[in-house]
């Protein structure tokens, strides 16, 4: 029989960082839409970026990765009451939802473009696809499931060495856009390898998670294997020979390298992407399980409807977005399909708030979600018997 107690505690510690890494994501797309900065030059380039600016775009990196492998986590967890066939089909279900979602509702989210003049394969795409791969892989053993999903992460960089140009090896192994004859523009944002296989991971690692597994064991395997995973990633990020396309070393100054040097590639995520956002994800799940206070529930609440409030953010921060331009004098049209930079984008010359400011927005938008999130949260309490509930 499962201990109540136990199965509370392990699922309050992954619905906080969930739930953390819920709230960083919206540090992100709010600095897409607030910050000036952000339409002029990459965050993350040495050239031009500071500590600051840097950091606010590094901070985010742990989010897909995390959420990934935690959506593994969950799919073992949903598996716990299902033949491992009913998983699958849940599986399959929630990875079809999800690409429409994608498609449709989180595509307008972010351009409010009726037309869908440019469509993106972005993070929700690849988490639906990652799921429908992952409800085949399942019915492997559990330990030829590890193997493989450990060999496509350490492995698939081989594949960068690759030069093909078609659409299908994008939507494989390269982030890249395609124009379409009437005008449109397919973008893959997110290549779908390695990412099936950091949920895969996540679904094997849901084996420490059973009901009989000690709870200090669990966490001492989890802190070992977190802090060995950041290792790695300090060790082949320093030699530079394998692990992530981007070379840290070709920059002239200590701080532009040590920026390059924190910045692996994330489309597709390296091997060394996932090393150095994966690693921190084991170290904080095995330090957070006895953890509780208010501050916990309140980013566990974000963690217990991520879904909700992953549409809900979106479009807030975009509506915010138009309100800033209309009252700044540029007109709320000019945040209606906007291009990514200003340079490309005449009319938004100026447009954009300080770091500060756009903290501050972040803060607010997060805050806002709290209380629709409570009540959608106890909302699918009390109606469980509601299925549709599940895919949101």
């Amino acid at each position: 029989m499962i201990n109540p107690s136990i199965n509370r505690e392990r699922i309050a510690s992954i619905d906080l960082l969930k739930g953390l890494v819920m709230v960083i994501m919206a540090l992100d797309h709010t600095r897409d839409y607030f910050h000036a900065y952000s339409f002029y030059h990459d965050p993350a380039d040495p050239l031009f970026t500071s500590w600051p600016i840097f950091f606010t775009r590094w901070i985010t990196h742990f989010c897909a990765p995390v959420f990934s492998f935690l959506a593994g986590l969950s799919a073992f967890f949903i598996g716990r009451r299902k033949t491992k066939s009913q998983l699958s089909i849940f599986l399959v279900k929630r990875g079809l939802w999800l690409v429409f979602i994608e498609l449709t509702i989180v595509s307008f989210a972010w351009r409010f473009d009726p037309a869908f003049t440019r469509n993106g394969l972005a993070v929700i795409w690849v988490l639906g696809v990652s799921m429908i791969i992952t409800a085949a892989l399942i019915h492997l053993p559990r330990n030829m499931l590890l193997v493989l999903s450990l060999a496509i992460i350490f492995g698939h960089n081989l594949l960068d060495r690759i030069q093909n140009e078609s659409f299908w090896w994008a939507i494989l192994h390269v982030r890249k856009s395609f124009p379409q004859a009437n005008g449109h523009i397919i973008g893959v944002g997110y290549p779908l390898i390695p990412w099936p296989a950091i949920m895969s991971l996540g679904y094997c690692f849901g084996a420490f998670y059973q009901p009989h597994y000690d709870k200090v064991k669990r966490r001492k395997i989890f802190l070992q294997i977190g802090l060995l995973t950041c290792f790695l990633f300090f060790v082949l990020r320093f030699i530079n020979v394998y692990g992530d396309p981007k070379d840290w070393t070709a920059f002239a100054s200590f701080s532009q390298k040590a920026i390059a040097f924190l910045d692996p590639a994330k489309y597709p995520p390296s091997l060394l992407y996932t090393l150095m956002t994966l690693g921190p994800a084991l170290i904080f799940l095995a330090l957070s399980e006895d953890l509780k206070g208010k501050w916990v529930n309140f980013f566990s609440t974000y963690g217990r409807v991520p879904f909700f409030y992953y549409i809900l953010h979106l479009y807030l921060i975009h509506i915010g977005a138009l309100i800033l331009a209309e009252l700044s004098g540029f007109g709320w049209r000019v945040m209606v399909n906007q291009k990514q930079f200003i340079s490309l984008v005449p009319g938004l010359k100026g447009y954009g708030l300080s770091l500060a400011g756009t903290y501050a927005v972040w803060l607010g938008i997060v805050l806002l979600c709290y209380p629709l999130c409570r009540v959608f949260e106890k909302y699918k309490l009390a109606h469980k018997e509601k299925w549709w509930l599940s895919y949101l």
